[in-house]
């Protein structure tokens, strides 16, 4: 889009952004935040290749400045960004975090004791394929009567376990399923449509942290959760939760870690099929995706569906 006298005067992050085309093709394309995505890049380049070359190598294909800007075809449609990579989640690493899981769950002290402990709780969320982009249904399970959004600062690993840059992301969760047994916890964290990212991943160099996120959740055109934090809030260094990922762990096309949330809406709020979550990032973007249900051994949740248990009532 062109630039007007109002967005030149806007500061602007680049990013590197994830597209499909109209003709199917995945490509990656460089541009900003704020103005979406203005000149695709070679043809194959892949997030794993632009990983592999260290912490130097998104800013270098985000910020090169050769060749023209390529116009992005009508009807291109951006994805999450990212491809090969794992996503990774740590969890309790906000003092919020560490009490609401204690309120929901059969085990308290085990979640009282990680967030202290030397060694941080870390755990797969997502194959790159499973993820969804802006604008794609984030799931909530059909047999979970109490389920959130985490709204996360996502770090961009390297290869070689060093942060290249940032992005936004929501590690939706059943707090039903992982309130009735810790062990329980990949199903509670793992399913269609439970790990969503973007806009874009935004270089270190470009933007760095501490960042505000902002929560809102849009339920028939109306706000009914408006919250944020800051990740000045996350007890641990950023670099510390890589190190401990990368302790036994090979990451041939880097990673994506999701950095724990600060923002738990209080029982009995859950989110329902129909629901919008929109998470503010600052220099980040906008993550923005609609809500479904995803399983149907209970059948289609919907607004007329019990609400979430009261605090404590997950305790079984």
């Amino acid at each position: 889009m062109a630039a007007t006298a109002e967005t030149r005067d806007r500061p602007v992050t680049a990013g590197l952004f994830r597209l499909e085309l109209p003709d199917g093709e995945i490509c990656l394309a460089s541009g900003s935040v704020e103005e979406g995505a203005r000149r695709l890049l070679a043809p194959g380049l892949t997030i794993g290749a632009i990983l592999r070359e260290g912490v130097g190598g998104l800013a270098a294909a985000v910020l090169e400045a050769g060749g023209p800007i390529t116009s992005i075809p009508t009807g291109a449609r951006v994805l999450a960004p990212v491809d090969a990579q794992e996503v990774w989640a740590a969890g309790v690493t906000y003092e919020r975090s560490r009490d609401a899981r204690m309120e929901e769950s059969t085990e308290a002290s085990v979640y009282d004791h990680v967030y202290d402990a030397e060694r941080p709780e870390l755990f797969f969320k997502a194959p790159g394929w499973r993820v969804r982009g802006p604008g794609e249904s984030v799931g909530v399970r059909a047999d979970s009567e109490w389920d959130v959004p985490e709204p996360e600062l996502a770090l961009v690993v390297t290869s070689d376990l060093e942060i290249a840059g940032y992005t936004i992301g929501n590690d939706v969760s059943s707090r039903t399923i992982e309130g009735e047994n810790p062990l329980y916890l990949p199903q509670a964290k793992v399913y269609d449509g439970s790990c969503a990212l973007g806009p874009a991943l935004v270089p270190a160099d470009a933007a760095g942290a501490p960042f505000t996120l902002r929560l809102v959740i849009v339920r028939d055109g109306a706000v009914i959760v408006d919250e944020a934090t800051s990740t000045a809030r996350i007890r641990r260094p950023l670099i510390e939760l890589v190190g401990f990922l990368g302790r036994a762990l090979e990451l041939p096309s880097g990673a994506i870690l999701l950095t724990g949330t600060g923002i738990v809406p209080a029982a009995p709020f859950s989110l329902l099929d129909g629901d919008v979550v929109r998470i503010e990032g600052g220099p980040l973007g906008v993550l923005e995706n609609p809500v479904v249900t995803v399983g149907g051994s209970r059948g289609q949740r919907s607004r007329g569906a019990a609400a979430a248990p009261a605090q404590g009532a997950a305790r079984r």
